[in-house]
């Protein structure tokens, strides 16, 4: 393995008491430094879930679900709600050829993935890449390639 494999970062954060996730503090800084971030931070992971589309950045689009927990989160001192990723099993389903799971089923698998997901940093950094040789991209390659060599010092242990 390379050193940028070994470097890993926990995506989410379980918060149980709200039966939802958020974005890990250190992988959001590490992505937002990366220029990786376009709302949560995790868009792009989620085009990778939903067979590599754009689709899949909007695979924590559950307003409704936010709102139903907006007295909760208060009242145990989160900032708002906007930052709550709730798994709403029925954006996680494909109606064309399914679904092939209840919707209790595919909550809990998907519970499960994101309570366990890590991310290297070669992920991180070749999705940066990806994103410097984009036609409008708001970071070059160069910049890319310094960012990557900056973390990487950070994170070596």
């Amino acid at each position: 393995m390379n050193q940028l494999q070994n470097i890993r970062f926990k995506v989410f954060d379980y918060l149980e008491e709200l039966d939802c996730f958020r974005v890990n503090k250190k992988f959001k800084e590490v992505v937002d430094e990366m220029l990786l971030s376009e709302w949560s931070g995790v868009e792009w992971i989620g085009r990778y879930f939903t067979l590599d589309n754009d689709y899949g950045e909007h695979w924590f689009d559950n307003w409704v679900q936010r709102e139903a927990v907006a007295g909760k989160v208060k009242s145990l001192g989160f900032e708002d709600e906007s930052e709550l990723l709730i798994i709403d099993p029925k954006r996680l389903a494909n109606y064309a050829d399914g679904p092939c799971h209840s919707d209790e089923a595919r909550k809990q698998f998907w519970h499960d993935v994101l309570y366990n997901l890590e991310l290297s940093l070669q992920t991180l950094a070749n999705e940066c890449r990806l994103r410097a040789n984009e036609y409008d991209s708001e970071i070059s390659p160069e910049k890319a390639e310094e960012l990557i060599k900056k973390i990487t010092k950070q994170y070596s242990v």
